[in-house]
């Protein structure tokens, strides 16, 4: 029998928080995190807005040395990392390290590190590329370091589904405990990519807003909307066998009950029309939690504000949940940080923990123009209410599908029920 896995820390680096508290607060107020890009000159570019993390310091995290050697994406996750333990109050001295595992993903790893080694051959030759190149800039690096960091000696892996990265890290990271494979894993998924291959090559690919008007770039489910625009931060979150955590007086913030992935095999941008592959994601998800549609009230969706994910997401809820999608109170996260890429569903899935302990559905904000094929409840407004579960969805570039359930816990039940998914 699979063994039960809850949620007992949680760590945030986002553009507008440098903490979950303070992330969990921006989000409340509605904050948004898009402001004219600072990290490089933008002039030449027809992006002109990001959500940049602002004030973060990697030396105020970790030892100035151990920074130096890392780049971005890899601080980012260590500084969330560093938050989710000391919230779960883990001591490693009385842990067998070799049970603490990593599935800590990144999408892209470091594109700069890429574009000053590029930039070193063109003008200097090969002989000048820095020799720390390649460990700097492969994406599996954020794992590596937050394992060196905290002396996690247990199963350690770099999930990259594109922007299903921080959703599909959670995932394995629960499949992991609940089959024995580790009692504790630290999971989730981090990016650092606004730079100017980064915003140059997803404008080329027309993903991204162009809009300058920052309370109107990034409005998932709006008729208006016109693109995603580039987040970045970690998303981390400690998971831990129920029995484990306990032992040891942790306290329990959530229990994970579902996990769902599928592969559209349509496109390698766009989610398949019908919404067929995310649908599976979503009921694979709710199988896994022994639950049926109707005991869903509450997605935290994927919600890009691209044209084709908005409509063809909602096309995949209105596909698994039939009459019920009329009912369900649907959101978006990137209204308010953009699209932190491989660190979306991670922050999302933070989010989903918080709104449960709290009983609190934030809006998705900016939201105002309905749109005639986007037509279900994506919270124009917050709802204070008790529920209990929240599901979570992440899409990827390659047709990457993935789906998170989580629910408020409760001690004396083992999953969800014993009802079949329809």
């Amino acid at each position: 029998m699979s063994r039960r896995v809850v949620v007992t820390g949680m760590g945030a680096i986002t553009p507008i928080g440098l903490s979950v508290n303070e992330f969990w607060e921006g989000v409340k107020q509605g904050r948004i995190g898009f402001a004219p890009i600072t990290k490089f000159d933008a002039t030449d570019f027809k992006c002109k807005l990001a959500a940049e993390v602002k004030g973060f310091e990697g030396k105020n995290y970790m030892d100035f040395k151990a920074a130096k050697r890392m780049e971005l994406f890899s601080q980012y996750a260590v500084a969330a990392t560093k938050e989710a333990l000391e919230d779960a109050g883990l001591n490693m001295e009385k842990e067998d390290p070799y049970r603490v595992g990593v599935a800590v993903g990144s999408g892209t790893g470091s594109l700069q590190a890429m574009e000053r080694a590029h930039s070193r051959l063109l003008d200097k030759g090969p002989s000048r590329i820095e020799p720390l190149f390649v460990p700097l800039t492969i994406s599996n690096m954020a794992a590596g370091n937050v394992s060196i960091q905290f002396g996690l000696k247990g199963k350690s892996i770099n999930v990259v589904t594109a922007c299903a990265t921080g959703t599909n890290s959670i995932g394995e990271a629960f499949r992991s405990i609940q089959y024995g494979d580790a009692e504790v894993m630290v999971a989730g998924g981090t990016e650092g990519s606004v730079c100017p291959i980064g915003i140059g090559g997803f404008s080329a690919l027309t993903a991204l807003s162009f809009s300058e008007d920052p309370e109107r770039c990034s409005i998932p489910f709006d008729k208006e909307r016109n693109g995603f625009v580039m987040g970045e931060g970690a998303g981390i979150v400690v998971l831990e066998e129920l029995e484990h955590a306990k032992a040891r007086g942790a306290k329990i913030y959530a229990e994970v009950v579902g996990y769902g992935c599928s592969s559209d095999a349509f496109h390698i941008t766009s989610p398949a029309e019908d919404g067929a592959g995310a649908a599976k994601a979503m009921e694979y998800a709710i199988k896994d939690a022994g639950l049926s549609t109707d005991d869903i009230t509450y997605i935290n969706a994927h919600g890009t504000s691209t044209h084709h994910n908005d409509l063809f997401e909602t096309r995949a809820i209105k596909l698994l949940f039939g009459d019920h999608a009329k009912d369900l109170k649907i959101n978006s996260t990137k209204s308010m940080v953009g699209h932190l890429l491989g660190a979306a569903g991670a922050i999302e899935f933070v989010t989903c923990v918080k709104e449960l302990q709290e009983g609190y559905i934030h809006k998705t904000v900016g939201y105002k123009v309905p749109d005639e094929e986007c037509d279900l409840n994506y919270c124009k407004e917050p709802y204070e209410e008790e529920f209990e579960y929240a599901l979570s969805n992440s899409l990827g570039f390659g047709g990457h599908n993935a789906s998170l359930l989580v629910k408020k816990y409760d001690e004396r039940q083992s999953k969800g029920g014993t009802q079949t998914c329809l």
